[in-house]
């Protein structure tokens, strides 16, 4: 069965960030992340303060045990808040964390609940160790509508013909139109100010993309790591934060 079919029920904004275990056990460190208040600037240690659109009431992240792949335990995280994040991209990219190598099948869907078919339906490279990956939509030939929600999903197989125990972490995304002052904002900024123009407007899909990209250019700038895991703490991702602190990637 599809992933669009199982989850054809889901709540739109539902965000699934916690843990997920594939076999019977406790569930790893960092399932039950509690939402957390954006800070303010002077709070965060990289003055770096992401601010939630008012868009209504957030979802509530969610989490759930499933048997899949031996006796491995695996963390599967969306790189997402706990409400519809915002883009000003038609071909934004996407992010995701697993806490391990993965023995399986990685699976990126898009999904438009307007549209009878998934905007994307995409298998990807499963990781040979911890990690964030990412998917580049405009490599993928997807472009967003402004003004949708789209419901996203990153899905480990276990076994192709049970899709039912498939490992399924998701978040939702809308692409915005910025009015005047962000894009003269947007305009004038280098990548650094840019990072901070998109968390202060609420768009964090540009955010943390902005982040991850500049990281990827210069992989031993601490204040990045930092800035970058900051970030996901004030979205109650700690334990993809402290992963990302640790790291240097």
């Amino acid at each position: 069965m599809k992933l669009y079919t199982l989850f054809g029920g889901l709540v739109p904004g539902l965000l699934i960030t916690s843990s997920y275990v594939l076999a019977a056990g406790p569930a790893a460190p960092g399932a039950n992340d509690a939402p957390v208040q954006a800070k303010s600037d002077s709070e965060n240690t990289g003055g770096f303060s992401y601010r939630p659109p008012m868009r209504g009431a957030p979802a509530a992240r969610i989490g759930g045990g499933t048997r899949g792949i031996g006796d491995m335990t695996l963390e599967l995280v969306v790189l997402a808040p706990d409400h519809t994040g915002l883009t000003t991209r038609e071909q934004p990219t996407l992010y995701w964390y697993v806490s391990k190598a993965v023995p399986s099948h990685l699976e990126v869907t898009v999904i438009n609940d307007e549209a009878i078919d998934p905007a994307l339906e995409k298998e990807v490279d499963a990781p040979s160790r911890a990690g964030i990956q990412s998917i580049d939509l405009a490599k993928a030939g997807v472009k967003l509508k402004p003004g949708v929600e789209y419901r996203w999903f990153v899905s480990a197989i276990a076994d192709p013909e049970q899709r039912s125990n498939d490992v399924v972490a998701s978040g939702t995304i809308e692409r915005i139109t910025p009015d005047a002052a962000l894009k003269s904002k947007i305009a004038g900024a280098d990548d650094q100010s840019l990072a901070r123009v998109y968390a202060q407007a609420g768009v964090w899909y540009d955010t943390i993309d902005t982040l991850s990209r500049m990281i990827e250019k210069s992989p031993g700038d601490s204040n990045l790591r930092e800035q970058r895991a900051e970030l996901l703490d004030q979205v109650g991702l700690k334990s993809v934060a402290a992963y990302a602190r640790a790291s240097g990637h």
